[in-house]
């Protein structure tokens, strides 16, 4: 009879009989396509092998551990197998631009721009200020202006019993495939060829090739991934918290905004960093909208930006290998950039929530409610001991 073990449970006998399994599966694959048959490319030989070494893992678990043990080895091998291939390619493309653009990269990058950079120039002269600059002032503006919206809608969709839920969870649906260059072909048709020239306040052009143009692009595509991401995240906030509000005599808009919210915080951090996380590699609306610029212009709403995905784009693209080395190390700061943004966000929300949970750990300290809290101590010598209150 096989010995029962937790699934959870490993041992070098465990390890031993994986590898095995491998070089069998390896082992018969080779036999069946060098010697059985005419053979087939890498691909069909990795496939063959990868699926003969689940076959034969899972036969030796169960006759060794039992069914259940060989069914959960079996399943964890694939799910883990599909995560390191999937997890490869991105491996790849961040070490290729590490690789390509770390040789160029300066502290000049950060503060220089293209002023009196020409194509003969060698590629650690210039800099992409104007560039990084350009990206964090649309991406805020964006931010600011899809933040509120996604969080109405989403409370919307999923706090309210409106007849209107329907149509507005499909139109956000859609919006949610929209290609991104249609955005900037929108806001290019709409806002800057009719009004272009129009001189707004202090005599900007607002309606014109500008960061703002930009942001409003951003925005049309942050909106519904933000949304959907604030609804889900609303939905795994307990019913009985708001049923306890609702009890207390809080009505529905209070419980939303001093109980449902607070306690979805680090979820809708999540979402804004998927907002971001969408929105800020985005090159194609910003050729209708930010246009670029080779100099810093550090206010978004008057004259064409520049931004990193524009910088990229243009240098990439240039036959010179000082312009494409330029290209991979603005790359480069752009992956620098949003790991930076990421990581601020991650370490804001996991301080509220830690200190979340420690109030909540002091409260239930302080408290000590029902039949598990501690019986009181001994007096302290010299003092008398209060009786307790008689009950009511």
């Amino acid at each position: 009879m096989a010995a029962v073990r937790h699934p959870t449970e490993s041992t070098p006998a465990d390890h031993a009989t994986m590898v095995g399994c491998a070089a069998s599966a390896l082992a018969l694959t080779w036999l069946i396509f060098t010697r059985l048959t005419e053979g087939v490319g890498w691909f069909g030989f990795l496939l063959v092998a990868y699926l003969a070494f689940l076959a034969l893992f899972g036969i030796v678990t169960a006759d060794r551990l039992g069914l259940t043990v060989a069914t959960d080895r079996v399943a964890t091998v694939a799910i883990s197998s599909g995560a390191l291939v999937l997890a490869a390619p991105l491996v790849w493309l961040i070490g290729y631009i590490v690789v390509k653009g770390l040789p160029t990269l300066r502290l000049d990058f950060f503060v220089d721009d293209q002023r009196a950079i020409g194509p003969t120039d060698p590629a650690t002269e210039g800099g992409g200020s104007h560039a990084i600059v350009g990206t964090l002032q649309q991406v805020a503006l964006a931010l600011t202006l899809t933040v509120p919206l996604s969080l109405a809608t989403a409370v919307f969709l999923n706090e309210t019993r409106s007849r209107l839920r329907r149509p507005v969870r499909i139109f956000v649906d859609a919006m949610s495939g929209l290609p991104s260059i249609v955005t900037g072909l929108f806001i290019f048709a709409v806002l800057v060829v009719p009004f272009s020239g129009t001189s707004g306040p202090l005599g900007w052009e607002i309606f014109n090739f500008n960061g703002f143009m930009a942001s409003l692009a951003l925005a049309m595509i942050m909106l519904p991934t933000v949304t959907r991401t604030v609804e889900v995240v609303l939905r795994l906030v307990p019913d009985g918290l708001r049923e306890a509000s609702l009890a207390m005599g809080a009505s529905r808009a209070r419980t939303v905004w001093s109980v449902v919210l607070p306690t979805a915080r680090s979820g809708l951090t999540t979402a804004i960093v998927l907002g971001v996380a969408r929105a800020v590699g985005e090159t194609a609306p910003l050729l209708f909208t930010a246009f670029g610029y080779d100099l810093m212009n550090a206010n978004p709403f008057d004259r064409p930006q520049e931004s990193l995905p524009l910088f990229v784009y243009r240098f990439i693209r240039q036959p010179d290998a000082a312009s494409r080395a330029r290209g991979f190390t603005g790359a480069l700061v752009l992956l620098i950039v949003v790991l930076a943004l990421f990581l601020t966000a991650r370490f804001a929300a996991r301080d509220r929530s830690a200190g979340g949970r420690a109030a909540r750990r002091r409260a239930v300290r302080d408290t000590r409610i029902g039949p598990e809290a501690a019986p009181p101590g001994p007096p302290a010598p010299g003092t008398a001991a209060v009786p307790a209150a008689p009950e009511a």
